[in-house]
């Protein structure tokens, strides 16, 4: 009997030892196998426009352009600063960025905690209505956004590009869903030590947040950053074009400055990668966090 109980967890222990060992040889995960041939596929743009940004004039006016430059040069980025305002246009997209980023903190972060956590009457309903905006179409705003600001005028200046991205409601819902993930009890415990409901919010529960507010600094610097099509309609002065307006300036209907072109989005998209690069651990962290309760 004794022999006839080993036996089957000696088979079982030969036979797992295997596949454990098997296991070990990976270092990673299976799905790297489809993440990484999809991650590639995404990074050739990019690597062509770096590419695109430091080749000759010439080679890029050819069809088909070759793959490779043959040899390298910085005449696209010398012409970009020498010869047009990019630097002022980068210091606009700049100020519009950082003010967009700063108000969506601000004004977002009170309202997502004031719906997860204070009951008032009709809470839930204009929760809705809130996020029930974000499903208009931008474009069918335009217009009337447009005469909004010409009466209160705000076009053809910065502002023009800032207002719109004081608040959104794709803010509001993230920083609710987040603020809905963190313990009542840390806020009771304050409330008992005689904290108001602001000192709970900006010493207690802000200094949690810094994951979510990073993740809306993201969404944010990403929107207001790459917007184009209102700032196009709203902004005619070109000492308050944004970089995104500068580049649309490039290209024109007879000809396409392809080597102020590439060099202008390399300039462009630097920030936002470096921003992202900073930042991507509390983006995990907040989209991790943000859907365990609703």
């Amino acid at each position: 009997m004794t022999t006839t109980l080993v036996e089957p967890a000696a088979e079982k222990q030969v036979v797992a030892a295997p596949a454990v060992r098997r296991r070990r040889r990976l270092p990673f995960s299976g799905w790297h196998f489809f993440l990484l041939p999809t991650a590639v596929l995404f990074l050739v743009p990019l690597v062509q426009m770096i590419l695109a940004s430091v080749s000759p004039a010439k080679e890029l006016a050819q069809f088909p352009r070759p793959l490779l430059p043959s040899h390298l040069t910085l005449a696209g980025f010398r012409t970009l600063f020498t010869t047009t305002p990019a630097l002022h246009w980068l210091l606009n997209s700049a100020i519009v960025a950082l003010s967009a980023i700063i108000a969506q903190c601000i004004l977002c972060s009170l309202a997502g905690y004031g719906f997860a956590r204070l009951k008032f009457k009709g809470r839930n309903v204009s929760f809705f209505f809130i996020i029930a905006t974000i499903m208009i179409p931008t474009q069918v705003l335009m217009v009337p956004t447009y005469m909004v600001f010409s009466r209160l005028g705000l076009l053809d200046g910065l502002g023009a590009a800032i207002v719109p991205w004081l608040a959104g409601a794709f803010g509001i819902f993230l920083m609710r869903q987040f603020f809905l993930s963190i313990p009542k009890e840390m806020e009771e415990a304050a409330a008992l030590d005689g904290c108001g409901r602001l000192q709970i919010f900006f010493r207690v529960v802000l200094p949690l947040a810094k994951p979510a507010l990073a993740t809306l600094a993201i969404f944010t610097l990403l929107g207001s950053w790459n917007d184009l099509v209102w700032p196009l309609i709203a902004i005619n002065n070109e000492s308050a074009f944004t970089i995104q307006l500068g580049i649309a300036n490039f290209q024109g209907t007879r000809r396409t400055q392809w080597e102020l072109l590439m060099a202008a989005n390399v300039v462009a998209t630097a920030p936002l990668i470096a921003f992202f690069l900073a930042a991507q651990r509390h983006f995990i962290a907040t989209m991790t966090l943000s859907g365990v309760k609703g």
